[in-house]
């Protein structure tokens, strides 16, 4: 499928291009658009300032390269790619470009602007050999609600341009606490990158969360708690596919480890049990000068600065549990962080729909050109462009997920959880989908899939089901189809009921399905269609 959405996208800009033949400015924007199609996807960190997106950046790449300090270059926003080799180039305001000089300093990153300000840089891009960049483009942005309304306006027009789809295909969003700010932007960069297709195409971040507990043990479990009521609130549940805690600082310290920070650490677990809570306290008590340890004030004051007071106590008790070894310590402490819910989330709901969210980019700043610079000729692109809105059936599973989680899917409870893992809740694997193992053979799910399309074909049928609920089961059908002809499915299918969808007629499931219709079934299916149809004649069709 995504193969085809890529081969059609591509033609739709060999289309383009036609149209705009002699129109240097037009041709321009289309090779830009070429070059998205094929990039990686585009997945944009946001928050308030002080929210923790640089140091997360750093715990996403495994490498402390994103600035994390208050300089200039935290005004701007970065874009982080792969390249064979490190490269760090700074792209001007008056549309020139400079290469930045490479240099590190205690193994962070510097980034030497040259004496530029940040109202002279348009973004930065750094180009850097990691093997987690090969498949997603990562983009730290300023913070929004920014003192400076300049650094907050360089996210906006990043993100949520007013004239022009969103530069990101989907958004981690931190949030220290819910604010009216953070509904504000989630809001816009919806209704910006969505376009039409109303998906949802963003993950919040409760970030910090260690500080929720004011850096006791047990923090991690009332950040769990806290981010389980956000999730619960409809307004942010219809923004976001989740919301996730995440202990940033704790993250960045695991991901990047170094071995003598490890040998501090595991000096301090083996202090005797009074020692050692007399200086995990507090952090001032930490880095107090003391007897109670070897360990000079300047090396805890390092481990402060890199795991917090939270990561400390947490290392020391990990240690203490029986890890052997630095690489031990750093998988643990990842674990504990939140960074392996987000990563699964981030992998299961954006990575397997990297093609179509790449495409829905694509499409819609081809349809911005078409509005500022209208041009006799462009009937056809029009024309690709409402093909494209109407057949992204992967964009209405993200809207669908995103009201299952709101407010609900109009449907019985036990029918509405199958709904949403059909439509990718966990996953858009085929086994995934049909609450199959992962090893699932292709004749398990094919015989999975053809049970599940006439339940759900059962359930359409119904003619006491309310619009809404049909619409849920066309697209839950469509899915089901998609999976049906991944495997081949060659078990004969019922007759879709006569429904249409906003999309236009039938279910999805296309006539080859539908015209193979089961025997044995057949007069109980043909009396349940002539109710079907008696009842629309009554009431009114959909669409």
């Amino acid at each position: 499928m995504t193969a085809t959405v890529i081969a059609e996208t591509e033609d739709l800009l060999r289309t383009a291009r036609s149209a705009y033949v002699g129109d240097r400015d037009a041709t321009a924007v289309i090779d830009q658009l070429e070059v998205r199609l094929h990039e990686p996807l585009r997945l944009a960190l946001a928050g308030m300032v002080k929210a923790g997106k640089s140091t997360l950046m750093n715990a996403l790449l495994g490498e402390r390269i994103a600035a994390t300090d208050t300089a200039e270059c935290t005004r701007v926003v970065t874009w982080y790619r792969y390249s064979p080799t490190p490269r760090i180039s700074v792209h001007l305001r008056d549309r020139t470009t400079t290469r930045m000089p490479i240099r590190r300093d205690s193994g962070l990153l510097v980034f030497d602007l040259g004496g530029r300000t940040a109202e002279e840089i348009e973004w930065i891009d750094v180009g850097w050999p990691l093997d987690g960049l090969s498949s997603l483009i990562l983009i730290d942005t300023p913070g929004i609600a920014s003192l400076s309304e300049e650094t907050s306006a360089r996210t906006s027009r990043f993100l949520t341009p007013e004239d022009a789809p969103s530069a990101a295909d989907a958004v981690v969003y931190l949030m220290r606490h819910l604010h009216g700010s953070d509904m504000k932007f989630l809001e816009a960069f919806r209704d910006t990158a969505a376009g039409a297709s109303q998906s949802v195409c963003a993950v919040a971040v409760l970030s910090r969360c260690d500080e929720i507990g004011s850096g006791r043990i047990d923090s991690l479990l009332s950040a769990r708690r806290v981010a389980k009521r956000y999730e619960r609130d409809g307004h942010l549940a219809a923004l976001a596919l989740g919301v996730v805690p995440v202990a940033g600082l704790l993250a960045e310290g695991a991901r990047t480890l170094r071995e003598s920070e490890y040998i501090a650490l595991r000096e301090l677990a083996g202090l005797e049990r009074s020692a050692r809570e007399g200086l995990l306290v507090s952090a001032d008590r930490f880095v107090r000068p003391s007897d109670a340890t070897g360990l000079s004030v300047s090396v805890r004051e390092e481990l402060l600065a890199r795991f917090g007071i939270f990561g400390v106590r947490l290392a020391t008790a990990i240690i203490r549990g029986g890890v052997k070894s630095s690489s031990e310590l750093s998988d643990a402490m990842v674990q504990q962080s939140g960074m392996v819910e987000l990563q699964e989330l981030v992998q299961t709901q954006f990575h397997p729909r990297a093609d179509i969210l790449k495409a829905r980019g694509v499409v819609l700043q081809l349809q911005s050109l078409l509005e500022r610079a209208p041009r006799a000729g462009t009937d056809r692109v029009r024309a690709g462009i409402e093909r494209f809105g109407a057949s992204a059936h992967m964009l209405r599973e993200l809207s669908l997920l995103a009201e299952s989680r709101s407010r609900g899917l109009p449907l019985p409870r036990e029918d509405a959880a199958d709904a949403a893992r059909i439509l990718g809740a966990g996953g858009i694997a085929a086994s995934d989908r049909l609450g199959l193992p992962s090893h699932a053979s292709d004749r398990e799910i094919a015989g999975r899939a053809a049970a599940e399309i006439d339940r759900w074909r059962a359930l359409a049928a119904s003619p006491t089901a309310e619009r809404d609920a049909l619409a849920v089961c066309q697209a839950v059908l469509r899915s089901l189809a998609e999976i049906a002809s991944e495997v081949g499915l060659s078990r004969p299918l019922r007759p879709a009921p006569d429904i249409e969808s906003p999309g236009g007629p039938g279910d999805g499931l296309g006539q080859d399905a539908g015209e193979q219709g089961e025997e044995h079934q057949g007069g109980l299916r043909r009396k349940k269609r002539l109710k079907w149809r008696a009842f629309r004649a009554e009431s009114h069709p959909l669409g």
